[in-house]
């Protein structure tokens, strides 16, 4: 049975759970929105990350928490963070272990694991041939510390899922599927469906319910073949009832299906998960947003640094259309290449549909998802046949010179030149949009320009500004202790009015 709109479920194949079996963490956070508790000493730092620069930056960073210190050394693995019981006590708390100690393996005796991390030496593979030389097939052999930790081929074991996917005081994570059978976990969420999120999903997953939006239950469903009994769609803006947890999805402005999941726990705190998000006026109106102070909020820190000032998606999507229109003039026979994911781009060559009044062609895989959407006028604009249209979607890891110049050859009776837009934030310079200069080779023209579906800095900004959250707790470009501090000296900064 699929939960209902503000009613308890119980979702199939869930794991039977009691209020003690519950994803625990401490009841309070500290000042950077980590659980306050003590940690070994047994730490270390990655030793790596950009010289601090800024005076007011540095002053605040030294305000750091113990807790985020300790945190802070832990390098960039963050799965160092083990539940271990008190004595005596069933209920886990947060403790500091030695990466080799989790292991279970002596530690070499040339640092491996120190310092920056895991050291070129002790990382690279060996390759072998199998069946002898001159014959065989070529596979990779993993050294075998790496082996011994469980990430060679084929091993059942998982590394730990960090207390950052968890929701503390319920039986949940977020996008936390690449950790196997997380232990006291009865209810999975998955914010959207890109790669990084949904990473560990496949036709075997058994470990629980799915929840997610319908349009990403319907792409885990056609691109992965999940069982249907495990996936547990919930409809946008409406409050459902799962574990006790008042749950809401909203509408995320990234891709097809993305959503904000909103929890509201039964001794009425709050916590906001972002997922990946790009933050617009429209959420401040957003009545559980405008109505509840958010407690915990788990940002998505994309672009949290203040060089991505990259300006409105609609002002970029009208330099892309204003650009291929001028091109048309100059060379009616080109075509035009848009770069995108899976999912996500959507709007901009969809908007170029449009202004065009020209058909979009994709490759079949991709027209199969797009026409799972469900959204009659993009359907309609779908066409098979690349001769038929100018307007061609290629994967956006494809917008490369060469390739675009052998792409142009099977067409090049229907087209002599390319026009391609590469869109994604980290294209953005600084410059203003009627500044960029493209990267031009013979007749092959390429754009990067700064359309993104994450906030930018300004973004994130007055969206915590207008949250006010409690604590916040970053969930992207973690791996780097600069950058970990750097953003919460942002953030204390934003929360100070």
């Amino acid at each position: 049975m699929k939960p209902s709109p503000s009613s308890s479920s119980s979702p199939p194949m869930a794991l039977e759970t009691t209020t003690d079996d519950r994803l625990h963490l401490s009841d309070e956070l500290d000042e950077n929105g980590f659980p306050v508790g003590p940690l070994s000493s047994s730490s270390f730092d990655d030793g790596g990350g950009e010289r601090r620069d800024d005076p007011q930056i540095e002053t605040s960073i030294a305000s750091t928490s113990d807790f985020a210190s300790d945190f802070y050394r832990c390098g960039t693995d963050w799965s160092s963070l083990l539940e271990e019981p008190p004595a005596g006590k069933e209920i886990r708390g947060l403790v500091q272990r030695d990466l080799f100690q989790m292991w279970g393996i002596k530690k070499p005796a040339d640092g491996w694991g120190s310092g920056s991390g895991v050291s070129y030496s002790s990382r690279k593979r060996r390759r072998t041939m199998i069946g002898g030389v001159g014959g065989g097939d070529c596979v990779d052999q993993e050294v075998p510390q790496l082996e011994r930790m469980g990430f060679d081929r084929g091993s059942d074991r998982h590394p730990v899922c960090p207390f950052y996917k968890k929701i503390p005081g319920t039986p949940f994570t977020v996008d936390a599927f690449r950790y196997g059978p997380i232990e006291g976990c009865s209810a999975y969420f998955l914010s959207h469906f890109h790669h990084d999120h949904y990473g560990g999903l496949s036709k075997k997953w058994s470990h629980g319910p799915i929840y997610c939006t319908p349009l990403t239950a319907r792409l885990v469903k056609l691109c992965l073949s999940i069982n249907s009994l495990y996936i547990c769609p919930l409809e946008l803006d409406t409050e459902h009832v799962i574990e006790g947890t008042k749950v809401t999805l909203l509408e995320a402005n990234h891709c097809p299906g993305a959503a904000l999941i909103h929890f509201r726990l039964s001794n009425g705190q709050i916590h906001l998960h972002t997922g990946d998000f790009r933050a617009c006026k429209q959420m401040q109106s957003y009545p559980l947003l405008l109505n509840h102070r958010i407690n915990v909020l788990y940002l998505d820190t994309t672009y949290c640094n203040p060089k991505y000032r990259f300006p409105p998606k609609e002002d970029v999507v009208n330099f892309i259309v204003r650009t291929a229109r001028k091109c048309l003039e100059k060379q009616p026979k080109t075509l035009i290449a848009v770069g995108a994911y899976s999912i996500g781009k959507e709007h901009v060559y969809v908007s170029i549909s449009q202004a065009l009044e020209v058909p979009i062609y994709t490759d079949s895989s991709r027209r199969r998802i797009l026409q799972s959407f469900g959204w009659p006028e993009l359907s309609r604009k779908l066409c098979s046949c690349g001769q038929s249209s100018p307007l061609h979607v290629l994967p956006i890891s494809f917008l490369r010179h060469e390739n675009l110049c052998e792409y142009l050859n099977t067409y090049k009776q229907q087209f002599a030149a390319v026009l391609a837009f590469r869109p994604t934030g980290w294209t953005y310079s600084g410059t203003t949009l009627d500044l960029i200069k493209p990267s031009s080779k013979g007749n092959i023209t390429l754009y990067g320009v700064p359309y993104s579906e994450h906030s930018s800095f300004i973004e994130l900004r007055d969206f915590v500004k207008f949250l006010k959250p409690h604590k916040i707790i970053p969930t992207v470009n973690v791996g780097n202790p600069t950058n970990r501090e750097k953003m919460q000296a942002y953030f204390r900064e934003w929360l100070k009015a």
